[in-house]
């Protein structure tokens, strides 16, 4: 039997906003959560989360803070390129047993010949990536959003897109990420 989803929030506490995706995944692992969905605090674990991946999860959702471009606090569904591809350089990201970005988790994941099949990046615009505990206000205030959105991905697909006032996804038209390079492609 398939151990489900995996939401797995990514980032680095002692760099401000990018605890974001720790923040949430402390906060979901508070909640009940529907069977098949396990939730972990990774870190900057990359590697472990690898190896974890390998268990054969049919869904993983990564939590993690994103630029995009947006305001700071901006929520975003992004659905990642082909885990393992080269990147729009031509690249394949490098392992790094301290890297957790994203594009690196799934390249690992890759070499090692496992895969998921439904990936989706909860991403946060973070207001400022500097040496520091704590989460800027803007990204604070999109913990709840986000603790949402995942819960509805742990159910079942979401639209790729940007989240609007309202907290509805608004779609975005291209809303593939380059991962390591923060833009859209």
């Amino acid at each position: 039997m398939s151990p489900g989803v995996l939401v797995a929030g990514i980032g680095n506490i002692f760099l401000s906003d990018d605890g974001f995706g720790v923040e949430v995944a402390n906060r979901l692992a508070s909640e009940a959560m529907p069977s098949g969905v396990r939730v972990a605090d990774f870190g900057i674990r990359g590697v472990h989360l690898a190896y974890e991946l390998l268990d054969g999860y049919d869904r993983l959702v990564l939590v993690d803070a994103v630029a995009m471009g947006e305001a700071p606090g901006t929520l975003a569904v992004i659905q990642p390129a082909a885990a393992g591809a080269p990147g729009p350089d031509g690249d394949t990201p490098v392992v790094d047993a301290h890297s957790m970005s994203p594009d690196v988790v799934l390249a690992t994941l890759s070499r090692l010949g496992g895969s998921v099949e439904e990936i989706y990046i909860v991403g946060c615009e973070p207001a400022n990536l500097d040496e520091g505990i704590g989460l800027s206000p803007s990204v604070a205030s999109a913990v709840g959003a986000a603790v949402e959105l995942c819960r509805q991905l742990a159910d079942g697909p979401v639209q790729a897109g940007i989240l609007d006032e309202t907290h509805q996804v608004q779609p975005v038209v291209g809303m593939t990420q380059t991962l390591e390079k923060g833009t859209r492609k």
